[in-house]
């Protein structure tokens, strides 16, 4: 299934084509400078090729300008690796993805959607409120900690 939004496009990736693994270079890098490593909580490229991973990319033409990745939990489907080329910000990729998320996520039959951002991600936090997410308590293997921010949204 192929969403496609303007000229923006959400499609099942790979994190290891060139354009994904440059993109998720540049925010493990970005999460590096702004949190302790005992903090960060992002997923290797490796980590994000198994089964239980769906991954993909906002395309513009065939320029790969976003990605994300919905992990399943079990009982939950978890956001993991978003992150959209800053350079293409303003775009409404990060809203196009997250909907892609939250419909993959329902069709995988979850009600629930988790995440963890770190808090220093105000515009983050700020995208995932609009889509109805609220904070929660730490989840899954989570621990509490001072620079992460876990939130919650029912689907349905």
């Amino acid at each position: 299934m192929v969403e496609t939004m303007s000229d923006i496009r959400i499609v099942p990736g790979n994190p290891r084509d060139r354009q994904a693994t440059a993109l998720l270079q540049a925010s493990h890098a970005l999460m590096r400078s702004l949190f302790n490593a005992e903090d960060n909580h992002f997923l290797s490229i490796d980590a994000l090729c198994v089964p239980d991973i769906r991954f993909f990319v906002a395309l513009e033409g065939d320029k790969t300008l976003g990605c994300a990745a919905l992990a399943n939990k079990g009982s939950y489907g978890e956001v993991k690796s978003m992150f959209v080329d800053p350079g293409a910000r303003g775009k409404g990729i990060a809203h196009k993805l997250l909907h892609r998320l939250a419909a993959e996520a329902t069709a995988q039959g979850f009600t629930e959607l988790k995440l963890e951002t770190g808090d220093k991600l105000e515009q983050a936090h700020s995208l995932y409120r609009a889509h109805g997410f609220t904070e929660c308590a730490p989840f899954g293997d989570y621990e509490a900690n001072s620079s992460s921010i876990f939130m919650t949204r029912t689907l349905g």
